[in-house]
Parts: C-alpha cells; sequence; structure tokens
C-alpha cells in the first residue's frame, strides 16, 4: 500500500465517513505490523497526544523504522514540544509574520491565535506564515501565539489534536487536510500499486527547461511499468517532499532560488535526489568549479580570476585576445561574454562586477562543437555533440530581444564516441558527486578541455535519449531505486 493512512486513538475521532483514506487505530498501526507489508503507506497521526513515549509518539517513531512516511516526524513532535527546540525557526517566522502584517489594511490592535492545518491558515490572510510553519515542522494543526507591538511576536508554537478541535476547526481541518492528500497530476492507474514516488520539479513556464513537460511525461510511463509513480511537483509544493520517496529536478539549478532548497529539504528527509545540494553547490558557481578542477588537474582553458581593475592587465597578459569572460553563477550560455581588445574588456567587466566580487577570464577557444558527456553513477549515460548557433561562437545565441537560436545537435553511443573525451568527463563528474552531470568539453589540436560540469543537464526525448531511447529512462530510474532499496 503507498496511499494515505489516518491513525487516530479512536475510530471516532475521524470516521471513515469523512475522508476516502484508511483510518485505523494506533494501537492496531502499533500491533499488526504485517498491516502495510511490502508497502510504504504515507501516514497522518492525529492521536490525541504526541508527548515523549505516548502511543502517538510511539507510531511516529516506528513509522520511521519501517521505512512509512509519516506527520508529525518524532522530530517535529520533539521541537514543538518546548520553546528552546523550536526557537531557530522563530526569526524567520517573525519575518514573514510581520511582512505579511504590514500588507493588512488594518495591522492587529490585540493579541490573536491562528490556527493552522497543512499549511492553511484559518484567517486566509496569514496562509503566507501558515505555509512556513507546515514547512519547518509540517505537524497536520498547529496553533500560533501573535502578541501585538511594534514587531509581532510569537509567544507560542503548539500542536492541536484532533480531540481539541471546535466544530468550526474541525470543518477547517477536514478540508485542509483533503486539499493536501489530494494530487494533481497522476500517471494513469496501474494494475499495480506504485512501490515509489517519485517528485519531478518543473516549472511549466521556464522556456529554457532540462527536460520539457512532454519528456517529463514519458519518464513517468516509463517509471509506471517500474512501479514508481511519478508526480510532477512546482515550487509551491515544497512543504510535500517527504511525502516522496525521491526527488528528480527538472528546473535550471541556483543556490538563491527555490530548486536549492527543495535539494536541501530531500537531503534533511534522507531521500536521493537530483540535484543534491553539494553537487549544486559545486557546479552553480564556476569560480570553485575552476579551482576544484584544476587542483585535480583536470586540463580546463587557461584561466585567470578577476577580483578588481587591475586584474585586467594580468588577464590580458596571459589569454590575449579575443578572451571569455563569465560571472561564476551563469546558466544556458548566459553571462559569458567574449571580449575582443582591452576597452571591451574594461566596459564589459565594469557592468559584470555589479553583480559579482569575481568574475573568470578564459582564453577563447574556437570549435564548431562541444562534447557533453553525461554521467550518472559515475558510468556515461550519453555522448552530443552541440554545435555552435549559426553565425555564433555559442552554442545559444541570446538576442537582445530576449529570443535565442540553438545550433545544432548529434547523439552517439558512448563506445563510438573518443575514448579520451569520454575518461576525462568521468574524472571530471567523479569530483562532484554520485549523481546526475553534464560535463561540457572542448576538443582542439592541444586535447580536451573540460569546460564545465552542469548539475542538471538537458534530458529531452529525442535528443539526448536518440540512441539509448528508453534505456536511458530505465538507467536514471535504476539509480533511484538502488538507492531506495
Amino acid at each position: 500500500m503507498t496511499g494515505w493512512v489516518i491513525l487516530v486513538e479512536s475510530l471516532k475521532d475521524f470516521p471513515n465517513a469523512e475522508t476516502p483514506h484508511k483510518v485505523i487505530t494506533t494501537r492496531d498501526y502499533l500491533t499488526r505490523q504485517q498491516l502495510f507489508a511490502g508497502g510504504r503507506p504515507k501516514l497522518i497521526n492525529l492521536t490525541r497526544n504526541y508527548a515523549y513515549q505516548s502511543a502517538g509518539y510511539y507510531a511516529s517513531l516506528l513509522a520511521e523504522a519501517r521505512g512509512h512516511r509519516i506527520l508529525p516526524t518524532v522530530e517535529s513532535m520533539l521541537e514543538l514540544s518546548r520553546r528552546n527546540l523550536y526557537a531557530h525557526a522563530l526569526p524567520d517566522l517573525e519575518d514573514r509574520l510581520n511582512k505579511t502584517a504590514q500588507k493588512l489594511d488594518q495591522a492587529p490592535e490585540e493579541s490573536f491565535v491562528l490556527f493552522t492545518a497543512f499549511g492553511k491558515a484559518d484567517d486566509p490572510r496569514f496562509d503566507s506564515l501558515a505555509r512556513l510553519v507546515f514547512d519547518y515542522f509540517r505537524c497536520p494543526a498547529v496553533e500560533i501565539t501573535v502578541e501585538v507591538g511594534p514587531w509581532l511576536t510569537i509567544r507560542k508554537l503548539k500542536p492541536r489534536t484532533i480531540d481539541r478541535l471546535s466544530t468550526l476547526e474541525a470543518d477547517f481541518f477536514r478540508t485542509a487536510l483533503h486539499n493536501h492528500t489530494r494530487r494533481e497530476w497522476r500517471t494513469p492507474r496501474t494494475r499495480e500499486p506504485a512501490d515509489y514516488t517519485l517528485a519531478v520539479l518543473h516549472d511549466p513556464k521556464e522556456e529554457m527547461a532540462p527536460s520539457d513537460l512532454g519528456t517529463i511525461k514519458r519518464l513517468a510511463r516509463i517509471a509506471e511499468k517500474m512501479k514508481i509513480e511519478v508526480e510532477p511537483v512546482t515550487r509551491k509544493d515544497i512543504n510535500r517532499i517527504a511525502e516522496f520517496d525521491a526527488l528528480f529536478i527538472r528546473e535550471t539549478t541556483s543556490i538563491d532560488n527555490h530548486t536549492y532548497q527543495f535539494a536541501r529539504r530531500a537531503a534533511q528527509e534522507g531521500i536521493p535526489a537530483i540535484d543534491d545540494p553539494l553537487s549544486i553547490i559545486r557546479c552553480t558557481n564556476k569560480v570553485y568549479l575552476n579551482e576544484l578542477l584544476r587542483t585535480h588537474n583536470v586540463p580546463t582553458p587557461k584561466t585567470v580570476m578577476l577580483a578588481q581593475a587591475k586584474d585586467l592587465d594580468a588577464a590580458a597578459d596571459q589569454l590575449g585576445f579575443p578572451m571569455v569572460i563569465k560571472i561564476p553563477d551563469g546558466s544556458f550560455s548566459r553571462g559569458v561574454h567574449k571580449v575582443d581588445d582591452m576597452a571591451a574588456l574594461k566596459a564589459r567587466t565594469a557592468e559584470m562586477f555589479n553583480d559579482s566580487d569575481l568574475l573568470l577570464a578564459q582564453e577563447f577557444m574556437p570549435t564548431d562543437l562541444d562534447w557533453r558527456v553525461g554521467v550518472l553513477g559515475g558510468e556515461p549515460l550519453f555522448v552530443c555533440q552541440y554545435y555552435m548557433a549559426k553565425k555564433h561562437w555559442q552554442i545559444i545565441h541570446h538576442k537582445g530581444d530576449g529570443k535565442h537560436i540553438e545550433g545544432a545537435h548529434k547523439t552517439f553511443a558512448v563506445e563510438d564516441a573518443p575514448a579520451h573525451v569520454v575518461s576525462i568527463a568521468q574524472k571530471a563528474a567523479s569530483l562532484i558527486g554520485d549523481g546526475l552531470y553534464g560535463v561540457d568539453i572542448k576538443e582542439t589540436g592541444g586535447g580536451a578541455y573540460v569546460i564545465e560540469v552542469n548539475d542538471n543537464p538537458n534530458l529531452d526525448h529525442g535528443v539526448e535519449d536518440a540512441v539509448l531511447k528508453d534505456e536511458l529512462w530505465v538507467r536514471l530510474l535504476e539509480w533511484f531505486l538502488d538507492r531506495l532499496k
């Protein structure tokens, strides 16, 4: 069983008639281990007591030991039991509270209590705060006591149990629970229940996403045959990550946006993820990546670090013109510029230093194409040639009107690609981690040089899978299965 199950102390606390989900008693869950043999249910613990060593506490404790997913976790129960244990979250919560209050037509004049359930507040004006509380603690129902003053402060957070809800609160809670457990997009129902669930983070509006929606749906069809349920999620679903067994990020990653937060949450929950937070940190910053590759003797273009204007002369002396200037965290050819002389170098870097204290200057290596080797779990997965955009020196030509042009591509069987290109890609990827990476390589008369390692390389149906076809997606899914099993 992989569906939702509600644990209650007494069946009258939350009758089966009030929910489409299975309702069982805590006692049955604790004593009848065979109930979910071979399955991974998603449990919502609605017992009357979350105190240490209570039946509710042991239900969550044993759920974790059995590999079941449960709300709230023992950690959340313990954190919400004492202020000094949840104090770490208060600065962030109070900041959100005050920013919300500032937008209200009339600020609160008296202290008040908010009742929240599954990231929703009984006063919908404070839904943003409720989501953040649920994101921190993932407790089904939490009461927030707010003191009014020049700065609104949270005096107390405490869990609310099902037996202590008023009629209005109970109605609100049931609605919130129903909305929380309702799935937005499913693969067709399989004949056998799925063993695992894979969340795929994507942005339907991202123009240059690492995988398009059609590709994600193809992944879902293949995953279905392997008893894995794929569900696309978006940035608003971060508080649901604990409900899934694994995470696959298919948005352009960045340290300062929600993609890194998703990766961090997956790591906190102990679920396998592509990308993991350490890979994002290592790959998204070209300054770090260049230093890492150089330290481990991986061939890269000649590079000069630019920290201030006086470094420009050294770059010109060592690299000559033309040269390439990069911001540390650009992606898809953004933030990468070619300059042809010292005047252009000074003008371009003066502009770029407004956004970053460090820049990279690299020797210009003109080639007709770049190699990309996809490496998964240390083994080559695909090899592609990406050709430069027409009449341009990059694979993607970003135009001033916001449009872009991409060059052609060609996919190779790994065994048909140059062995030295594949080998150097594997070495570079091994320095990052054990996940999925796209290693970009330029090949010249002087050899093969790693340009960068991408933590979320493109995987699009008809391009990267042109040789392996469905086998590429099977191998990707097996990476997750190996770590889940």
